[in-house]
């Protein structure tokens, strides 16, 4: 497996890409056309958009950001592999690629949100106010949500959007430090 630069010009790779996507996310692009939008958007001045490949160039996985805040904060948006690999650590892979990118780049964190649509968390189905600390302090994982899997790659909860998605549904903010300090 390498990870490479997506091409806009390459149009088998573009389509590649656009299917995982779609097919893992079929409520947030509801159509081929709509995941190719997000896909040619990826390709836009100050962002990050890379593949992981097989040996024929087969698209595995997709990885993509964009600068934030004069390239200090770098947003993680989005992550997917295709469903027949997951579990290899591709997308293991593709995090850590992301953030040798930003730090080149001169960034210094990545943040990420990542929704709780389907009451895969403590904090889904729940009014989280008056406090909203307290519960984020408290969050379990009951569906197999993808918050652990970025804690095991160093990322830390460092917020939640209450109601982002409907009530009870939330946003998940998670943040890592990749650059701007002596290691």
């Amino acid at each position: 497996m390498n990870i490479i630069n997506l091409s806009i010009e390459n149009e088998s790779m573009i389509n590649q890409t656009a299917a995982i996507l779609y097919d893992a996310f079929p409520h947030s692009w509801t159509n081929m056309q709509e995941a190719l939008e997000e896909v040619h958007e990826s390709a836009g001045n100050d962002r990050i958009s890379r593949v992981a490949v097989d040996d024929e160039m087969n698209v595995l996985g997709w990885i993509g950001g964009r600068s934030m805040y004069s390239g200090n904060v770098w947003e993680l948006h989005p992550l997917v592999v295709d469903s027949r690999y997951r579990g290899q650590g591709i997308g293991s892979a593709l995090v850590k690629d992301f953030e040798e990118q930003v730090r080149v780049r001169g960034g210094i964190t990545v943040w990420l949100g990542s929704d709780d649509e389907n009451g895969s968390t403590t904090l889904a189905g729940i009014d989280v106010y008056p406090d909203v600390l307290k519960h984020i302090a408290e969050i379990r994982n009951i569906k197999h949500h993808p918050y652990e899997f970025y804690q095991k790659l160093g990322y830390t909860i460092v917020g939640i959007l209450p109601d982002a998605n409907g009530f009870g549904k939330p946003d998940i903010y998670l943040a890592k430090r990749v650059g701007g300090i002596d290691r």
